[in-house]
C-alpha cells in the first residue's frame, strides 16, 4: 500500500518522509522559525507560478521594509509596484496592498488562523489560504499545490499527472509537517520532467510499479517571449524605473510592433497599474 493512502496522523508511517524532508529542504529565508504569519501570506503569494530563487532576495527586502500588514498598508501602490520588480504578474502586488489593508481595519493587524477568513481576504485562493493556516499556525487543513497533486498522483494511483479537482482536499493527506514535505519531494525529486526516482523516500509508489505511464497529454509549455505579458513587462519596467511621468513616445519604443505595444499598454490601465495624467504622459498609480 502506498504510504499516501494511509491516514495522516505523522505517526510512524510518515517519519521517513518527513525525515527527508528536514535533511533536503532548501533553505529558503520564509522557513525560518521566527517568520510571521504575515511572512508566510507574502511568500506564498510571491511564488505563485515564480521560482523561489527569484522571489527570495525580493521577499527579504519587503520583510525588512513592511514587517507587518499595518506597515504595509500605508505604502503607496508606486512603492510597492517598484519593490515588486521583475517577479511578474505584478498585479498580484496591488492584490496584496489591497489585502494588508483588509487585515488592518478588519482583523486589527494580524493575519487570520481561519481558512475561512483567510479566503474572505482580497486575492487568497483556497492554497494560499490552506498555506497560511498551516505553515504559520500549525493547522491540520490541505495545501494541494501543483507538486502535491503530482505526487500524489504518481504514488497513489499511478498517474504521472493530476489536474486538480474537488477531491483532492479530501483525498491527498495533510499535516503541519506532512505537507510541506510533500511539496518539497514534488520539488525536488517527484519533477514533472527527469523525476529521480531512485532518490525518493515514497515506497511503493504506484506510477513507478506500472513502469513510469506517461501522462495522457503533453504539458503545454507556456510560451514568452512576443506575447502581450512579455510588452506589458517592458512598459512596467519603464514606468518603476521612471521618476517622472513616461511620453507615450518611449512607451512606443520598447516594442516593435505598434498594436500590440497599444493593447499592453490599455491592459495595464484597465488593470489599475498605470495611470494616464491629463498632459497624456503616463506612470504608476499613486
Amino acid at each position: 500500500m502506498p504510504i499516501l493512502s494511509l491516514i495522516v496522523d505523522e505517526s510512524k508511517q510518515y517519519e521517513h518522509l518527513i525525515a527527508w524532508y528536514e535533511a533536503n529542504a532548501r533553505d529558503l529565508p520564509w522557513r525560518a522559525p521566527d517568520t510571521t504569519a504575515w511572512g508566510v501570506l507574502l511568500s506564498e503569494v510571491m511564488s505563485h507560478q515564480t521560482q523561489v530563487d527569484r522571489v527570495a532576495p525580493i521577499w527579504q527586502e519587503w520583510i525588512a521594509r513592511w514587517p507587518t500588514p499595518d506597515a504595509f498598508a500605508q505604502a503607496g501602490a508606486d512603492e510597492v509596484l517598484r519593490a515588486w520588480g521583475n517577479l511578474g504578474y505584478p498585479r498580484r502586488a496591488l492584490r496584496l496592498l489591497e489585502c494588508a489593508r483588509v487585515i488592518v481595519d478588519k482583523h486589527g493587524g494580524d493575519v487570520p488562523a481561519d481558512v475561512d477568513a483567510l479566503l474572505a481576504l482580497p486575492g487568497i485562493g483556497d492554497y494560499t489560504a490552506g498555506a497560511v493556516a498551516n505553515f504559520a499556525y500549525g493547522r491540520d487543513v490541505p495545501v494541494v499545490d501543483t507538486n502535491v497533486r503530482r505526487v500524489h498522483a504518481r504514488a497513489v494511483r499511478g498517474e504521472a499527472t493530476a489536474k486538480p479537482s474537488k477531491r483532492e482536499l479530501t483525498e491527498i493527506p495533510h499535516g503541519p509537517r506532512l505537507s510541506v514535505a510533500l511539496m518539497e519531494l514534488g520539488a525536488l525529486v517527484c519533477t514533472a520532467r527527469d523525476p529521480r526516482c531512485g532518490e525518493c523516500p515514497v515506497v511503493d509508489c504506484a506510477w513507478l510499479a506500472a513502469g513510469k505511464p506517461p501522462a495522457a497529454e503533453k504539458p503545454r509549455s507556456q510560451k514568452f517571449a512576443g506575447t502581450d505579458r512579455q510588452v506589458r513587462g517592458k512598459i512596467m519596467r519603464l514606468l518603476r524605473e521612471s521618476t517622472e511621468p513616461v511620453e507615450q513616445s518611449l512607451i512606443d519604443a520598447t516594442w516593435h510592433h505598434p498594436a500590440q505595444t497599444h493593447r499592453a499598454l490599455f491592459s495595464l490601465l484597465d488593470d489599475g497599474l498605470a495611470v494616464q495624467d491629463e498632459d497624456g504622459r503616463f506612470r504608476l498609480p499613486r
